[in-house]
């Protein structure tokens, strides 16, 4: 079998320098050589990096508590779907379900949580992390989130190739999967049943590992070759690409560079039009267009590899995660533009600190026993809300629909500070 190094020089070979976007997606989600497809090792602290799950339970055991309260504002319905997307190892949901039928009981029994991951590693990992609640039934593990509404009437993959190289186009998440070799949908394709149930759907460090485009003065970013190395060319930015940069952030000054989130925005805008009532949450490190306009978090591109972060993405393809920062102005204005109730933008430390100040953090040192083991615990949590860890670097934006807005207004995570 090629590297995937072998296989991205293939195909530019074949086809030409290739849109930014399509070497990110390939050195992240080639179903055999991709980042995360190919084992599940990159994840914690021995790993490349770590998520909110890694760092202790209490961070799902929140979750749940905050699930549990959205329930109860949508009138505590028989059933309800809780999806996540890009669940990893299954930690997270792991906690949410252990700690709800301990805790929630009620609504564990109305709890049906999906895991939406397209990584064949990941999904392995997830049935023995979850074997107990995958035979229950209570959870299950699928590759797929929503439906592509356009797959019906998309040109082969191999001629929708050729044109984007030629005319240098990049049309979202539509033209990641054409962009696939035949057969090969690389990103999961959206195309499961909207659910009847009332749904939460939830995305953890989630958007940040979409492949982006690139744009800069010089115009949109391709990956061409010369001399066996990768080599950068630029092309005429896309109307699509003018069109978010002018909507959602802003157009780069000479020398800088700006990441165009073409698929976040087709997901955001799909799984909002999936969810007939309920709450839509994004969890990820990020920024909003006015702060871009201040100066800031313009150029956020990035590859990490064992908590290393590097500015070359095109080191070690398949071996180090390619991440970009999220723009939320682009998913929030997705989700009201399907009818979603948008609430205000807040950090991690105020959504964490909301849902545990009312019975301070109880669910953190219920397990504790000794006075170090509370100490360790502090030393966790801190890590969660505090500005020196992950509290203020992460923000959470958490949209509704079909629920009235002053009722979920009332949730313990919006509402830190003002009890």
């Amino acid at each position: 079998m090629n590297s995937l190094r072998q296989t991205i020089e293939q195909e530019i070979r074949e086809c030409g320098p290739i849109p930014f976007s399509r070497y990110m997606e390939l050195c992240l989600y080639h179903p055999e050589l991709g980042y995360y497809s190919r084992h599940a090792a990159q994840f914690g602290k021995a790993g490349d990096f770590y998520t909110s799950s890694d760092v202790h339970a209490v961070f799902g055991r929140l979750m749940a508590r905050q699930f549990a309260e959205m329930w109860h504002v949508l009138a505590r319905p028989e059933r309800i779907t809780v999806q996540e997307l890009g669940p990893g190892r299954g930690l997270f949901a792991q906690d949410v379900l252990d700690w709800s039928e301990k805790k929630f009981p009620d609504f564990f029994r109305a709890l049906r949580y999906v895991l939406v991951e397209s990584s064949p590693a990941l999904r392995d990992r997830m049935e023995s992390t979850l074997d107990r609640h995958l035979a229950s039934g209570k959870a299950e593990v699928g590759s797929s989130a929503f439906r592509d509404a356009s797959a019906a009437d998309s040109p082969s993959p191999a001629a929708e190739r050729r044109k984007n190289a030629a005319h240098g186009a990049s049309r979202g998440l539509k033209a990641h999967n054409e962009q696939a070799p035949r057969g090969r949908k690389i990103l999961p394709s959206l195309d499961a049943r909207t659910p009847e149930a009332p749904t939460i759907l939830f995305a953890n460090e989630f958007f940040d590992a979409l492949p982006v485009e690139i744009v800069s003065s010089q115009g949109s970013l391709r990956v061409g070759l010369k001399d066996d190395r990768f080599v950068e060319t630029w092309v005429s930015a896309s109307a699509v690409e003018l069109e978010f940069l002018d909507r959602y952030s802003i157009h780069p000054e000479p020398g800088e560079r700006v990441e165009v989130a073409l698929a976040a925005q087709q997901y955001g805008r799909q799984a909002s039009r999936e969810i007939q009532q309920g709450f839509f949450i994004v969890i990820d490190y990020g920024y909003t267009r006015a702060e871009q306009l201040a100066g800031r978090h313009r150029g956020t591109l990035k590859a990490i590899r064992q908590h290393s972060v590097s500015m070359n993405p095109y080191e070690a393809p398949g071996e180090q995660d390619i991440t970009a920062d999220v723009n939320f102005t682009a998913p929030a204005a997705a989700a009201q533009e399907q009818g979603m109730h948008v609430h205000k933008l807040i950090t991690q430390s105020q959504f964490l600190m909301g849902i545990g100040e009312a019975n301070q953090f109880a669910d953190a040192f219920e397990d504790c026993r000794l006075p170090q083991e509370r100490a360790k615990v502090a030393l966790q949590l801190k890590h969660l809300v505090t500005p020196a860890g992950m509290g203020e670097s992460f923000h959470v934006l958490v949209a509704s629909k079909g629920v009235s807005p002053e009722r979920v207004a009332t949730l313990a995570g919006l509402n830190f500070g003002r009890r």
